[in-house]
């Protein structure tokens, strides 16, 4: 990154690579805050394509010896509200870095003014990422192996990038693109790309998929727990206009008590039919028992695809292992696998997954950013006729299991361990846990490794009464504040 520099005046006019170019921010702000550059004198800009940084006089050369250190919840604010769509966000955090020098607690000073302007900024950004996440919409294009899906969204911020993992996660299995004024992003099944931005007439036009939107939202709409302000502040109408859903609310609100009936009503499918099929690709090699030491957490992952430690394998379509960085600073441990997550083979993407990315987005904790497991492997169920119902698993099953668990942490050392639900507890801790009583303590175990106790989500939707849900919901959040302040 170079500067254009006046050396009368001692201006830096700084052109970054694009609008999220964390990276370039970074490193030129460190080169100027290593040589006092006042605020006042450096202006930031963004650009694309050309020969951007030439220049005469290179940044200044950073002072041997010198050092710059902040903490790490300034940077990942800063990644955050990089990608804000105001100008003037590149010099707040410029003067935030500068005054954290003579200030290394400031963003602990909740009155500051810089303070208050980089929570609101982070907090717009959050915000834009959780409407994008609930309300973009897919167009299917194309048949058979030319089958892809594109959506149109209008976020208010640079949120493309920082957001497409999360629809990775959710939609792996189908090729799609994301198409917005601020940049594109497409997933081929195997790999992430990013584009330029768009136009409304890039995107097809509405289709017959407008038909499953609608039979998916009658689904999930709970419109005994409706308030019309809070509705409109969650979605916004601006979105309207790209869902073919919001058609049906006045019909839905009339059979409120009905809908909500069913909603609560709804129980798992029997599986898809390639569960037979993933369940010969799994089971049909020899198991290794006891598995053999794994090197690595992929080893640990391959070693735990025939994992016949107890008997729920037999059962499930097949083994759902963590998923997240291997240096994670928080790993979430749950119970087991749902119905959704066996099929899937992923942790945490069935209706209690959607409630934890709700929540701890609004904690400000990144899932991206998380490691995810259960205690146990494999989906533990009793049929009933079609439907597949959810059961406890045993305390020989968890023991069973840990084995995995254990490993799993040993791999990737966390600072904290948050135990969601008395199983995970049980498995963590090597007894019962009375999670009702203990709910937002941290205990350390002998190991040393923290372990912060609360519900599992899927408790929040077992309750019926709305109210009781909603504090329920809150609580929860509350909890996920607490975890966020645990790790700094």
């Amino acid at each position: 990154m170079m500067p254009a520099h006046n050396s009368r005046s001692r201006h830096f006019s700084v052109r970054l690579a694009s609008q999220i170019d964390f990276e370039g921010w970074r490193n030129t702000a460190r080169a100027l805050a290593l040589n006092d550059v006042r605020p006042e004198d450096v202006s930031w800009q963004t650009g694309e394509g050309g020969d951007l940084f030439a220049s005469e006089t290179p940044l200044p050369a950073i002072p041997p010896g010198a050092a710059l250190n902040v903490s790490r919840a300034f940077v990942d604010k800063a990644q955050a509200v990089i990608c804000h769509s105001d100008p003037g966000r590149f010099a707040l955090l410029y003067r935030l870095l500068l005054r954290m020098r003579e200030t290394p607690h400031l963003l602990k000073i909740a009155s500051d003014p810089d303070v208050i302007a980089l929570r609101d900024l982070e907090k717009s950004v959050r915000r834009d990422i959780h409407k994008m996440r609930a309300f973009v919409r897919f167009v299917r294009v194309g048949d058979g192996g030319d089958e892809r899906f594109v959506a149109w969204f209008e976020p208010d911020h640079f949120i493309v990038e920082r957001n497409a993992p999360f629809f990775v996660r959710r939609f792996a299995g189908m090729r799609w693109t994301i198409l917005t004024p601020h940049g594109s992003a497409d997933w081929d099944g195997e790999e992430l790309t990013f584009g330029p931005g768009a136009t409304k007439a890039d995107a097809p036009k509405e289709d017959a998929s407008d038909a499953l939107w609608k039979t998916y939202f009658a689904n999930i709409f709970n419109p005994a727990r409706l308030k019309v302000k809070a509705m409109q502040a969650e979605m916004p109408k601006k979105y309207w206009r790209n869902l073919p859903e919001a058609s049906l609310i006045p019909g839905l609100i009339k059979g409120a008590e009905g809908a909500a009936r069913d909603m609560l009503e709804r129980m798992p499918t029997m599986p898809a039919p390639h569960h037979a099929k993933i369940q010969e690709r799994l089971w049909s090699a020899p198991a290794e028992e006891p598995p053999a030491d794994a090197k690595s957490l992929a080893d640990l992952r391959r070693q735990a695809e025939g994992c016949r430690r107890c008997p729920l394998w037999q059962d499930a379509t097949q083994t759902v292992f963590g998923e997240g960085p291997h240096d994670a600073r928080i790993v979430f441990v749950g119970e087991q696998p749902g119905d959704q997550e066996d099929i899937a083979g992923k942790p945490f993407v069935g209706p209690a997954g959607r409630v934890f990315d709700q929540v701890i987005s609004e904690a400000g904790i990144e899932r991206q950013k998380l490691y995810v497991t259960n205690a146990v492997k494999h989906f533990k169920f009793e049929p009933r006729g079609k439907r597949r119902i959810h059961q406890k698993p045993n305390a020989g099953e968890v023991k069973a299991c840990r084995w995995w668990l254990d490993h799993e942490l040993g791999f990737i050392k966390p600072d904290l361990v948050v135990a969601m639900g008395a199983t995970a507890a049980q498995s963590l801790l090597g007894a019962p846990v009375p999670i009702t009583k203990m709910r937002g303590e941290t205990v350390t175990r002998d190991d040393g490794l923290r372990v912060f106790l609360t519900i599992h989500p899927s408790f929040i939707l077992r309750i019926r009464e709305p109210a009781e849900a909603d504090a329920e919901r809150t609580r929860f959040l509350a909890d996920m504040h607490k975890v966020k302040e645990l790790i700094g």
